[in-house]
């Protein structure tokens, strides 16, 4: 896979030449674009033969640099986006989701990539899906009891609706929170455009199935506006900006996370079902936002990094039953697991004159090193206590001479004591099993695969040899796993993942 992937994207880069921009240039724009639930093998980079077409992510991949070894800090939503965002692991203070109506995540301290470029002289933009907490306690009337926390006049929506973006380093946001939790409405900075007046439609016909927990629900709102909605918004404020003064984007897709709620005109598009047609909206919704840098004369000096929060969800089993299509690609797992699959993710990034086009490397990076590379961009010198699992990636984007691999080790992690190191080659699964669920027979079958459970110590796997981690080595290799299983306890108790000087 990746030979091919090598092969297809140094074609489509020989189509065009790359524009060279001076190293002493102005500052460069950054855009984020983060997809929901999204496989390494649902992006086509110019395969003619994938399920799922991407014309706009393949041409960003064929820009700019591909890593195939991309990972989230977590196999779940809010965890990855903190660490994204923090450039600190997750499981340095939490491991789930915020819950409806959830507080945030943060505290009031906390680094954050958006309040360092905001220091920088940057303006600062967020759009879409937040999932890191807001403050409800300030808008909930008093007196109200939880049970009736789902009800619409439990709250007063005229109050601002602090403990979101706003309050992360962001002077903008719009977006709905998120699209499967309460409320249902349009936030726009810390104040809501439209009043949840009655509760969520459970009913809504929905394209690709999905569900929506109980709460208050604006009665325009629908769920089909979201995707759409937020890449217009994201566009016009990219239209807004001028030359003299940089930006940072963070654009948080909540496609093709559940519902799937493709809008007609992409029904078909795939040839995955409802879901393959939901990623086809989200590369049609990218290429806007692509033409929008293209259309300011902003392409050129401005850093594009698409990536995604973690693995597919479940109903990819049933995808590669129903369409043999698997959005893990040559990988094990998905959403929630410790196996590649649950956190491998596609990860790109685009800058022209300093990455060179059509390159796909297969260094190991986690969406932490994003922090302590774009301070390393902006000449923003990181406090000792800042983002400190976070590597910087320049030298991998500038072609230079470097120690390799970059990372000592990569922590791995979705639910609370189960931890995976990765190192080299190899992986150390510090659990019975790398899978959150039980995996169906068809699965396991379909790839030849072994269950692990109970009766296994640990798993120990060659990545490079066994992607698709089939063949547990724990029992071969001992000294390997007591070394490994050494260093991630370090890490775990407290020592930084990343150098101080970085």
């Amino acid at each position: 896979m990746r030979k091919q992937l090598a092969l297809v994207l140094s074609v489509l880069a020989m189509m065009g030449l790359s524009p060279q921009l001076s190293a002493s240039g102005p500052r460069p724009n950054v855009v984020v674009l983060y997809a929901d639930d999204m496989g390494v093998a649902d992006v086509s980079y110019g395969d003619a033969g994938s399920k799922i077409q991407t014309p706009n992510l393949d041409r960003l991949a064929s820009d700019g640099m591909v890593f195939t070894d991309g990972h989230s800090s977590s196999g779940i939503c809010t965890p990855s986006r903190f660490a994204m965002l923090t450039g600190q692991h997750h499981w340095r203070r939490f491991h789930g989701i915020v819950n409806a109506f959830g507080g945030p995540v943060f505290e009031a301290e906390d680094f954050t990539i958006a309040k360092m470029f905001k220091k920088r002289g940057y303006r600062t933009a967020c759009f879409g899906k937040w999932h890191l907490g807001w403050d409800f306690d300030a808008i909930r009337k008093p007196g109200v009891e939880k049970k009736d926390w789902v009800k619409a006049d439990s709250y007063d929506w005229t109050k601002r609706f602090p403990g979101g973006p706003i309050d992360r380093g962001f002077d903008h946001y719009f977006g709905d929170g998120t699209i499967n939790f309460p409320p249902y409405c349009w936030i726009e900075n810390d104040r809501f455009l439209t009043i949840p007046t009655q509760p969520v439609i459970k009913s809504q016909p929905l394209a690709g199935g999905g569900s929506f927990r109980p709460g208050p629900m604006a009665e325009s709102w629908n769920p089909y506006d979201v995707l759409p909605t937020i890449t217009e918004k994201a566009v016009e404020w990219i239209s807004k900006q001028k030359d003299v003064q940089p930006f940072f984007v963070y654009l948080a897709f909540n496609a093709p996370h559940y519902p799937i709620v493709p809008n007609e005109e992409f029904h078909g598009k795939s040839k995955a079902g409802y879901y393959g047609d939901f990623v086809v909206e989200t590369d049609a919704m990218i290429g806007k936002v692509l033409a929008a840098l293209a259309e300011r004369g902003l392409a050129e000096n401005t850093m594009v990094v698409f990536s995604a929060d973690n693995g597919p969800e479940t109903h990819a089993f049933q995808r590669l039953e129903e369409f043999d299509q698997w959005s893990s690609g040559d990988f094990r797992g998905v959403k929630r697991d410790i196996y590649e699959g649950g956190h491998r993710v596609p990860f790109i990034v685009r800058w022209p004159g300093r990455v060179k086009r059509g390159v796909v490397s297969d260094e190991v990076v986690s969406q932490v090193d994003l922090a302590a590379t774009f301070a390393a961009m902006i000449d923003h010198p990181l406090d000792k206590d800042e983002a400190i699992d976070s590597y910087n990636l320049l030298p991998v984007l500038n072609g230079e001479d470097y120690a390799r691999p970059l990372r000592t080790a990569t922590v791995q992690n979705t639910s609370a004591g189960k931890f995976a190191l990765r190192q080299g080659d190899w992986v150390l699964i510090d659990a019975p099993t790398g899978s959150a669920k039980k995996e169906s027979n068809d699965y396991l079958k379909h790839f030849g695969l072994e269950s692990y459970g109970t009766g296994h110590p640990g798993l120990l796997f060659n990545l490079k040899e066994d992607p698709r981690q089939s063949k547990n080595l724990y029992a071969k290799h001992p000294e390997k796993v007591e070394s490994m299983r050494s260093l991630l306890k370090r890490y775990t108790n407290g020592e930084r993942c990343a150098p101080i000087n970085r």
